[in-house]
């Protein structure tokens, strides 16, 4: 398939730099740095979690209030046309 890249300066001296060592062409260079930057292990990610202190309302009904406000709002939309 054929594309066009728009390469930053510093990217286009490390492909050159790959082309000479290997002694490929540019779509080479391009092709293998491509396919190492798409198989290679991305670190894990990482999340910090966040105390949000006490809840201002009573979850032990939660599911229930929220079936509820579904239904409701069921209830007061107009039936649509197909």
């Amino acid at each position: 398939m054929r594309t066009t890249l728009t390469l930053d300066p510093d990217t286009h001296a490390l492909l050159s730099q790959l082309m000479r060592e290997r002694g490929v062409s540019l779509e080479a260079a391009e092709n293998c740095a491509i396919r190492a930057g798409l198989a290679a292990e991305r670190p894990a990610l990482r999340m910090t979690t966040v105390r949000m202190g006490e809840p201002t309302v009573p979850l032990d009904k939660a599911l229930r209030l929220a079936g509820e406000l579904e239904d409701d709002q069921l209830i007061d939309r107009p039936p649509t046309r197909k």
